[in-house]
């Protein structure tokens, strides 16, 4: 009989293209997978042979309400209430829909975003396997990851990870509503992100590359960090022929994105402007969703709505982006010096990790940059060979990763192993 597993991700593309990619390899390795996401990524899950559960939100239409633009990119904090009401309620529905979508798998995979899913597998019997795509688990050799926390020595680096559970807290008052309501389920005892109701280390999957973040030496065993999940498209994708002449016309350009933040499009297209014409450098731009007006942008750029990163990035000469750690990942894959604007969460991070590897320049948040900046960063992306010789060695070296497999591998163990007890507990009874 085929082992069934559920996953369930809430969030943006760069939080659910991995899981996809995960979910395909299952599917390849015999298993029957249900992913579920936002309403957003339902055509982009079903396109590869899928089971597809909508979770009750589309995250686009979320992000694009002027009040959560006006709290992230003008900081106007008293949006933020609504904004948190908001997403408890995103949360709550998330969390019933992955109860139903749930019922019959041998095993649900969860992130940060959906951790309730802990709780569904406490209800259900099954394991859980726990998955992040930045380090969250407690170290001492740095502070938390998703906040702007400086590095004061082992002690207080740890000490600085209490942020993330108390984060977390508010999103736990949904959870342990549907906990009770819904699953019959006692109060937790215990618990958090990387723990289950008594207290247990959950096994946990880290979906980056030791090359790029190196695993922590202090990490519990549970925690395995995989390699990057790659989905590489499948699609017939190829250059225009507008944007082959494009490419044609001169020295390879600069990829710019900004993801999936749409905030601050106005202030950004014109940052940008001002910067490209201060460089005198060619530039392809993503409209993607992240705040970007390309058609007020001059001759020497050519504006994309979709391309694939993986058949994209081998193209330019260097990427430009808002430090998502699925569009770093790409970009060093590709072998291409990177600078980043973070504008939220482990971006920074990431844009820290690419200066580290000597791949890029320091990142510079979004909010705090300048046309000089930015026209400085395209000259240095451009024409320092130092940093393009070690985006090219960390490029090849995870070409040579297979992150999806060692995770397959792990889930199958887990699952195995969880049988297994349950087989001996049976018999002792």
């Amino acid at each position: 009989m085929r082992k069934r597993v559920a996953i369930a991700t809430i969030g943006t593309a760069g939080d659910v293209r991995p899981y996809l990619a995960l979910a395909i390899e299952l599917s390849k390795h015999g298993y029957d997978v249900v992913l579920g996401a936002n309403a957003d990524f339902e055509d982009l899950i079903v396109s590869h042979g899928i089971e597809f559960k909508n979770l009750g939100t589309n995250i686009q239409d979320w992000l694009q309400e002027s009040r959560f633009d006006n709290a992230i990119s003008q900081m106007k904090i008293h949006h933020l209430p609504q904004l948190l009401r908001e997403g408890q309620s995103l949360v709550e529905r998330a969390a019933r829909n992955s109860w139903a979508m749930s019922q019959g798998a041998d095993a649900i995979v969860v992130n940060i975003n959906t951790s309730f899913g802990i709780d569904i597998a406490e209800a259900l019997n099954i394991p859980v396997i726990m998955t992040a795509m930045q380090p969250l688990n407690p170290t001492r050799e740095f502070p938390v990851c998703a906040y702007e926390v400086p590095d004061l020595g082992p002690t207080f680096n740890k000490l600085s990870y209490i942020a993330m559970n108390i984060q977390q807290g508010y999103y736990d008052l949904p959870r342990d509503r549907v906990r009770k309501e819904l699953m019959g389920l006692g109060p937790r005892k215990r618990g958090g992100i990387f723990k289950d109701s008594h207290g247990n280390n959950l096994p946990t999957l880290y979906n980056f590359s030791s090359i790029v973040s190196p695993r922590p030496r202090d990490w519990p065993q549970t925690a395995v960090v995989t390699g990057f999940w790659f989905l590489d498209d499948t699609s017939d994708w190829a250059p225009s022929p507008e944007l082959q002449r494009f490419l044609d016309a001169g020295p390879p350009p600069v990829y710019i994105g900004f993801g999936s933040m749409p905030f601050g499009a106005e202030r950004n297209t014109q940052l940008l402007k001002t910067a490209l014409e201060k460089w005198g450098g060619r530039a392809i731009v993503s409209r993607g969703w992240g705040g970007i007006n390309a058609d007020a942008l001059p001759d020497t750029v050519f504006a994309v709505s979709e391309a694939p990163h993986d058949k994209l990035f081998p193209l330019v000469g260097a990427v430009v982006h808002h430090g998502g750690a699925g569009t770093t990942a790409a970009g060093l894959r590709a072998g291409k010096p990177t600078f980043t604007l973070p504008q939220a969460y482990d971006q920074r991070y990431w844009g820290r990790r690419v200066r580290a590897l000597g791949c890029g320049p320091a990142p510079v948040r979004l909010r705090t940059m300048t046309p000089d900046i930015l026209a400085n960063a395209l000259g240095e992306l451009t024409s320092n060979q130092t940093m393009a010789a070690n985006a090219k060695a960390i490029g090849k070296a995870l070409t040579e990763e297979d992150g999806l497999t060692t995770a397959v591998n792990f889930i199958e163990a887990t699952i195995d192993a969880a049988k297994a007890g349950s087989r001996r507990f049976s018999v002792r009874t």
